[in-house]
């Protein structure tokens, strides 16, 4: 055909005006990482009369929606995960022991009558707001009776604040303070004890102008007392609220000062930058016009994965800003894979022009890239599904990022090739030559295999180094995994680790750890309450003046103990269903071979934080799992080489088979190696302590990955292939045509 199908270009054009549509009209949703704020997460745990499942966790949702709501917080978000759990954000709110305790309290409110005064030692008994003991009657009226409450102030009646309550019947509250008005004034059976989570916050006593048996009328009351404005407003809220169905324990906290996801957005934003001039430049000098265009189309690519992000409305997390980042070089290894087979289609037939070697370019490089994003595909579903927080986010981003990565190569470059490639000298192109590093393999030609028995026992060392790690040193599991608080305290100069630690243990925390990074003060604690954490804030600003808290995190044990479950329950599905799905798309041989070499991935990168005691948290596991993906893709590009190669070549030996693969895929593996290393180059120097460590992972994950592709893949699919009785593949080959005329051609 002689131009690009109309259709193919009508939908790019759709596409991109759609994405433009969205990503100018649609603000993107920031999560409180990036934006400050504070995020709780509560459990809710059965009562003695109400068991905690969907139904009572929504009821507790509606109530825990009206109490943020009457905070005056702006934006918040209130959602029930899983059958217990509710995650609440609250953009703005720094100081995470107002929000804690005025939305999560439990707030069991009842009004009782006094029966008298109490002994001192009687427990039964509850003190009142002075610290005298009352002997109280069952409850008379419950929280689910009221209808309203406010906090006032009269200046006719004093300086201070008062609440006022409503109720749904008059009847009741009629009748209660109608039997104490019955007692003499001065008497305790006269008052009225509100009790609230068995605590009274209020014991009035009933006006004088009360007659016995008459009560109060008009369903409403007030409660007086030495109130703040501040204490009246949280006592209205909770009241207002009602009564909680089942209790809320908190399981987990983050605070992020604004600060911090500020410096955060723009070091991501430097990283990107950086990292996409990096890959340009790079894809331009390797695949020179072809190169261009698929720049052009990486362009592309970020504009759709943003407009996509904000039309579903995703949260915009911290790790999901790197993984937007990260799937940059993931969206070059689709052009290189066809910027390679339309090298080589090309080479063995120039006499059919540049265009046809570039449609059979599109066409062949399909299969392998369908199969390596399928398989990137599966973990970050895996990271979605079983990790917390933020790091959720990370998975969204990278499979829209793949999702996105599809679109820009296989639709935007192609329309783009499509369009060019017959313009421009086949020397300028990028196609018209097998590039250097190929040209040097062919001449060469280094039979690798030869000698699959020593990288198999080089991968032997490296994999006991890598295990020795854990069993010497041990993990420097995060506080995700152990549960505890870690807190970050931002600091005007610099200060000696030893000197923190030293201000942290005289505030009472002898046993805390406190690391200094950059410009900042780690302190890494047990179970410690929001009033202990400003104890230590106050402490450190003391000492070194002018401390700000820009982060601070609380996991729960019980859910630290989930998280790290669930973390090695996604690493141990990831190496399964990679195993799974290659056993199906090619053989047992090759996709137990792919995961053996997995496994020594995954274990070295394991073992160097082992070594080098870094933290094990939700950032290193989203790290893990992208290695997974991505060293995937490395081995379905060599195996669907081999499966393509293997039935053309049935009279040569297995051994040189995967051989000639391994060099055919080599130019593919190297550029597409160095392009994702230009990226996490960029987040390792700009992306702050958050991202250093998760880049370093991946640094190291993926040059180890795409090492074990060629040297423990390889030699262990062909040790494998030995016991195996299965023939081999058919040939995968597509047709081609016949010449139709000069330089040009169709494709079957």
């Amino acid at each position: 055909m002689s131009r690009a199908p109309l259709w193919r270009a009508l939908v790019a054009l759709a596409v991109i005006a759609a994405s433009l549509a969205f990503a100018l009209t649609m603000p993107p949703r920031l999560g409180l990482d990036l934006r400050g704020g504070t995020q709780l997460v509560f459990e809710a745990k059965d009562s003695p009369k109400v068991k905690a499942d969907a139904e009572a966790t929504d009821r507790a949702l509606d109530i825990l929606r009206r109490r943020a709501d009457a905070l005056g917080v702006v934006e918040p978000t209130l959602v029930r995960s899983g059958e217990r759990r509710i995650i609440v954000e609250l953009p703005g709110v720094l100081d995470p022991r107002k929000a804690a305790s005025v939305i999560g309290k439990t707030a069991q409110l009842t009004f009782h009558p006094v029966l008298g005064a109490a002994d001192e030692n009687d427990k039964d008994a509850l003190a009142d707001e002075s610290g005298q003991k009352l002997r109280l009657g069952p409850a008379a009226i419950s929280g689910d009776a009221v209808t309203d409450a406010a906090a006032r102030t009269n200046p006719q009646m004093g300086p201070g604040w008062f609440v006022t309550i409503d109720f749904k019947e008059s009847g009741p509250w009629k009748k209660l303070t109608g039997e104490a008005a019955c007692n003499p004034v001065g008497d305790p059976k006269r008052r009225i004890a509100i009790v609230l989570d068995n605590e009274i916050i209020s014991s009035p006593q009933v006006d004088e102008s009360v007659g016995c048996n008459v009560g109060i009328t008009g369903g409403s009351t007030q409660i007086t007392g030495s109130f703040t404005m501040e204490e009246a407003q949280n006592l209205a809220v909770l009241i207002k609220g009602g009564s909680l169905p089942v209790p809320l324990e908190l399981v987990e906290q983050r605070t992020v000062g604004p600060t911090l996801g500020a410096e955060a957005i723009e070091a991501s934003a430097k990283a990107a930058v950086v990292g996409v001039i990096l890959t340009t430049l790079f894809i331009v000098v390797i695949y020179r016009v072809v190169g261009l265009l698929a720049a052009i189309a990486l362009a592309s690519y970020a504009l759709i994965s943003y407009a996509g992000l904000v039309a579903i409305g995703a949260t915009l997390t911290l790790p999901g800003l790197a993984g937007f980042v990260l799937a940059i070089g993931m969206a070059v290894d689709a052009n290189v894979l066809v910027f390679e087979r339309a090298r080589e289609e090309y080479r063995a037939s120039p006499e059919r022009g540049l265009k046809w070697a570039s449609q059979l370019g599109f066409k062949n490089a399909w299969s392998a890239i369908a199969d390596s994003n399928i398989t990137t595909l599966l973990a970050a579903a895996l990271l979605f599904w079983l990790a917390s927080g933020p790091v959720k986010g990370f998975g969204v981003t990278l499979s829209i990022g793949v999702l996105a990565s599809l679109i820009s190569a296989m639709l935007i470059t192609r329309v783009l090739v499509d369009l060019i490639i017959r313009k421009v000298p086949v020397r300028a192109s990028g196609l018209g030559s097998i590039g250097r590093v190929r040209t040097w393999l062919t001449t060469r030609n280094p039979n690798l295999m030869a000698r699959r028995r020593i990288w198999l026992g080089i991968a032997a060392v490296l994999l006991i180094t890598a295990i020795a790690g854990p069993v010497a040193r041990g993990f420097n599991f995060g506080v995700e995994f152990t549960g505890g608080r870690i807190m970050e305290f931002a600091t005007q100069q610099p200060v000696d680790a030893e000197a923190a630690r030293q201000v942290v243990s005289d505030a009472g925390f002898p046993s805390a750890v406190v690391q200094r990074s950059q410009d900042a003060i780690s302190v890494r604690t047990g179970q410690i309450s929001a009033d202990d954490v400003a104890r230590i804030e106050e402490a450190l600003d003391k000492r070194f003046g002018d401390v700000t808290k820009e982060r601070d995190e609380l996991i729960g044990p019980s859910l630290g103990d989930e998280l790290r479950r669930n973390a090695i329950i996604a690493l141990s599905l990831a190496l399964a269903a990679q195993l799974a799905y290659l056993a199906y798309r090619f053989r047992w041989t090759f996709g137990t071979a792919a995961v053996l070499a997995l496994f020594l991935d995954c274990m070295v990168v394991i073992g160097l934080f082992a070594w080098l005691g870094k933290p094990i948290d939700g950032v290193f596991l989203a790290a893990m799992l992208t290695i997974v993906g991505y060293s995937v893709n490395d081995k379905v590009v060599l195996f669907d080489r081999v499966r393509e190669e293997w039935p053309l070549r049935r009279k040569d030996v297995f051994d040189g088979v995967v051989n000639s693969a391994i060099l055919q895929t080599v130019p593919r593996t190297v550029n597409t190696g160095l392009g994702a290393l230009f990226i996490l180059a960029a987040l390792a120097v700009f992306g702050g302590d958050s991202l250093q460590d998760f880049a370093i992972a991946l640094l190291v994950g993926i040059t180890v990955g795409t090492l074990s592709s060629s040297f423990v893949a390889a030699p262990a699919a062909i040790e494998l292939e030995k016991i195996n009785k299965q023939p081999p593949p058919v040939p995968h080959r597509p047709k081609r045509t016949s010449r139709t005329r000069e330089g040009t051609g169709a494709v079957l």
